[in-house]
């Protein structure tokens, strides 16, 4: 959760674009990609409007007109309810202190990808006239209203629960977070030392005035409003003075004792405006609409017209202005009037402002008595090999069976990275194909690839330069891979390719023989640590074939749309899905058991939630584990009695996909990488795999049980759209951490091994 608190996928937004206008299609006439990366981003967000596709108006089993028209929650208010979640885990005195403060960072950074991707999205549709209704009845300026109402609420719940309990607790542990007042004489003349040396030659006054415009003002930076006078002609003046992004949030003034970086700046403006009496000062963000748009139709080389995108970015424009709530009003009006926002975009806050920056304190701490205790992945049990430091080989077991792994649980670096490791050095390997849509940025999966092109496989990498808040990581990726005699492709055109799969092609005597591995998360060794996954290695010759065909259609010119064993968006991804669900209806109606239950990031697609109510009007039980956005109301009677939605978050990402079908007491059930949005069903290539195996269908059944237990601790939405936090049962005794159950089952049943 770390990261993407939504797969910097949240994968993942995430934390994600669907211009839809109610009308089947086959490919996107544009995309849009907002452009910011780093921890703490939810990877369900996306900037264009969650409008009712054709499929869902025609009707998979009925008409939608028989279904009610107020069926569907609100996206903005759902995602909105997410991070409130997520500032209940900083709430919580029961959380590892640390582990709030970090949870107050992710609130903060998940909430600038919002106002930047999906606030950013509404503006742009009502300044443009493009005043689509949503699903859940709203037009774009009603929910930009309700959204600058709730996040008003929410920031002000933020900003207190840092002030009121995080500081104070940290404070009692003796980690002190300060302004500079506070500070002692010996630690202001330390950092005053610090300020000459190493923070004054990189700051740049900038002056306001009939000679000198008002400044460009660039997204999410800390920035200081400064006013100051000439003593001569007692003329005030306004500058700007931008805090340097390379610098620490916070400055260690002694030993566990941090001041942020702006209050030494302030302390020292007299340096940056010599001669001038400095009157007051003022700290001030903005955030900008990051989102660009590539129109892929209209461009020859995407790569290129992707980069001069990214060069144009910051020139979005303000969508929030957040300021010290002790601004001047005069100084405040400026900046409203200057970058042209309006009063309910304009947010007083007390200081600081920023709190992602607590992230860095949390990581530079050494007390292991304020973090969650630490967990090392140990190798997959099939994988490992017996009282052997050798790593495993992971050809002998695939030929075995199949291996289901759970991340982070089970290592990365010993299941995953070691297969593709394993084939770059494999003499018998003659080629390797692989998609990767976010990686490290010293990444063993890239040099295992160039690995193997350089010792002359055949290696064919997809990367998907427009994963959001990795365009840039990703291009340089690209290029970096085409030099070493990767053959480098970017999937197809107004698609982006969100699949997680790779395949190894190896001579094994007179046979060639395919090994495979389908996942839900990104090939990604530092978030698999942090991330909630699942993947399946597999050595099944369908599964092989299946995913031959599709690198065939994403680097050439395939037209394939049915496969083996894989479930493929846009073509038969979300008609298979609801085919599945049709079936458990005729199942139930036959007297036979029938369930339905999904594990998703986020669930919005109307089609979907449709055949999800017809469904649960006929009687099938239906669980949903959902960690983010769900515009599906349980519990509606006539509607969706038998629905039951649960959200779990935690020390990890709850990031895995499952779908699963009770099947007449066979159950069947997939993993992948898709959720159940517009995006992913209808502007992605997405892979769902079936998995074969009876033990690993009854290991994943039992995790989806597990988590919609009632004695499991959890969130549960109403039909209203209201999330409550069941964390204690009745006699206060808290209820199971199911992350801390599997962590526990697997130190009872392995050693730990490097992870």
């Amino acid at each position: 959760m770390h990261d993407a608190y939504d797969e910097h996928d949240a994968d993942d937004g995430s934390p994600s674009d669907e211009p839809r206008r109610g009308v089947a299609y086959a490919t996107a006439p544009g995309l849009s990609v907002a452009v910011r990366g780093g921890p703490g981003l939810d990877p369900d967000l996306d900037s264009d409007p969650d409008v009712y596709p054709a499929s869902a108006l025609s009707g998979q089993d009925g008409d939608a007109d028989d279904l009610p028209p107020d069926r569907f929650l609100d996206r903005e208010r759902s995602w909105l309810a997410f991070n409130e979640r997520v500032l209940e885990l900083a709430e919580d005195a029961e959380v590892p202190l640390l582990e709030r403060a970090n949870f107050l960072a992710i609130f903060a950074g998940n909430l600038d990808e919002f106002f930047m991707v999906r606030v950013a999205g509404l503006k742009r549709r009502i300044a443009t006239g493009v005043a689509t209704r949503s699903a859940s009845g709203l037009q774009p300026r009603e929910a930009l209203e309700q959204i600058w109402t709730r996040s008003r609420e929410l920031m002000a719940r933020h900003a207190a629960c840092y002030q009121r309990d995080i500081a104070p607790a940290l404070a009692a542990e003796g980690l002190h977070l300060l302004r500079w007042d506070a500070l002692t004489e010996k630690e202001q003349a330390r950092l005053f030392t610090l300020f000459r040396q190493r923070i004054y030659p990189v700051l740049t006054p900038l002056a306001v005035d009939p000679a000198h415009p008002f400044p460009y003002i660039s997204g999410l930076s800390l920035n200081l409003a400064v006013v100051v006078r000439n003593p001569v002609s007692g003329q005030q003046h306004f500058a700007r003075v931008k805090v340097p992004p390379l610098l620490s949030r916070f400055l260690e003034a002694s030993p566990h004792r941090y001041v942020p970086v702006e209050d030494v700046i302030a302390a020292h403006l007299e340096e940056l405006f010599p001669g001038m009496e400095v009157l007051a000062h003022h700290m001030f963000r903005v955030t900008r609409n990051e989102d660009l748009e590539v129109e892929e139709d209209d461009v020859e080389n995407l790569l290129q017209a992707l980069e001069k995108e990214l060069l144009r970015r910051r020139f979005g424009p303000p969508v929030r202005l957040e300021a010290e709530e002790s601004i001047d009003p005069y100084v405040l009006d400026l900046l409203v009037r200057e970058l042209n926002v309006s009063e309910a975009e304009v947010y007083p806050l007390p200081g600081p402002l920023d709190l992602t920056g607590l992230a860095g304190i949390v990581s530079a701490m050494d007390r292991p008595d304020l973090k969650y205790p630490k967990f090392v992945a140990g190798t997959q049990r099939d994988l490992a090999q017996v009282e052997s430091a050798q790593p495993p080989d992971i050809f002998a077991a695939l030929r075995e069976r199949d291996v289901l792994l759970h991340h982070p649980y089970d290592s990365f670096s010993t299941s995953v990275q070691a297969f593709l490791e394993q084939a770059a050095s494999d003499p018998d390997v003659l080629a390797i194909k692989q998609t990767l849509y976010r990686t490290s940025g010293d990444s063993p999966i890239v040099d295992a690839l160039i690995d193997a092109a350089e010792s002359g496989k055949q290696v064919l990498v997809l990367v998907e330069i427009k994963a959001r808040f990795d365009e840039q990581a990703n291009i340089k990726w690209a290029r970096k891979l085409e030099e070493s005699g990767c053959h480098v492709v970017h999937g197809l055109v107004g698609l982006k390719t969100h699949g997680k799969f790779s395949l190894v092609v190896r001579q094994e005597g007179e046979t060639l023989v395919r090994y495979a591995h389908v996942g839900t998360g990104n090939y990604h060794p530092k978030t698999a640590r942090l991330y909630e996954d699942l993947g399946l290695l597999t050595a099944d010759q369908q599964v092989g074939a299946d995913l031959s065909d599709l690198f065939n259609r994403l680097s050439g010119y395939s037209r394939r749309e049915s496969y083996r064993r894989l479930l493929v968006a846009p073509t038969s991804l979300r008609d298979g899905l609801i085919s599945r669900i049709q079936r458990e209806v005729r199942r139930h109606r036959a007297g036979e058991p029938a369930s339905v239950r999904f594990k998703v990031n986020s669930i919005v697609d109307e089609a979907v939630v449709d055949a999800l109510y017809r469904a649960s009007r006929e009687g099938v039980p239906i669980d949903l584990w959902v960690r983010g956005i769900c515009a599906l109301r349980p519990g509606v009677p006539g509607l969706s009695e038998t629905v039951r939605v649960r959200s779990v978050l935690g020390r990890f990402l709850e990031h895995s996909r499952i779908f699963a079908f009770g099947n007449g007491g066979d159950p069947e059930v997939w993993l992948g990488s898709a959720d159940m949005m517009h995006r992913n069903l209808d502007r992605r290539i997405e892979a769902l795999v079936r998995v074969p195996d009876q033990a690993h269908r009854a290991t994943l059944t039992k995790l989806l049980e597990t988590g919609m237990a009632d004695d499991t601790a959890s969130w549960h939405l109403g039909p209203d759209g209201e999330w409550t936090r069941h964390a204690h049962d009745a006699e206060g005794r808290p209820l199971r951490n199911i992350q801390e159950s599997l962590i526990e089952g697997r130190r009872r049943r392995r050693g730990p091994a490097p992870g």
